[in-house]
């Protein structure tokens, strides 16, 4: 798992499709607004069924996880202050978290596929960002 960062603040986290392992993994910190796992498990695993609880959050903004369907794509991570910090590439397989700053992207081949997942309510494009 590869983090970008701007001094101690994490922006994104990338993890290639190759790094996943057996079991259960989650690549997400407990107290993060976004929490992002996978699973590996062989024929007749069963997990046992389960109902989540309320329990009432706050989230100052929204962060994002990327999937890469098929295709591929370069990400640019900013910074809190648009300050551009790295750039990546995305590719098949892959995910990339998006924890804080701002983000960007170039698609590298047609028919790129993403599943985009983020946390909401969503409060509209208006409150919800301002464009670099």
């Amino acid at each position: 798992m590869k983090e970008f960062k701007s001094g101690e603040t994490v922006l994104a986290r990338l993890i290639r499709s190759d790094e996943l392992q057996a079991g259960l993994q989650f690549f997400s910190e407990d107290g993060e607004s976004i929490q992002v796992g996978a699973w590996t498990y062989d024929k007749e695993k069963t997990l046992p069924a389960h109902i989540h609880n309320e329990v009432a959050r706050k989230f100052l903004r929204t962060c994002e996880t990327l999937y890469v369907i098929s295709g591929s794509l370069k990400a640019d991570i900013y910074d809190d202050a648009a300050a551009k910090t790295a750039e990546t590439v995305v590719y098949a397989g892959d995910i990339l978290i998006l924890l804080s700053g701002g983000h960007g992207y170039e698609i590298l081949e047609d028919g790129t596929k993403v599943l985009e997942i983020k946390n909401g309510p969503y409060p509209g494009a208006e409150r919800d960002r301002r464009r670099i």
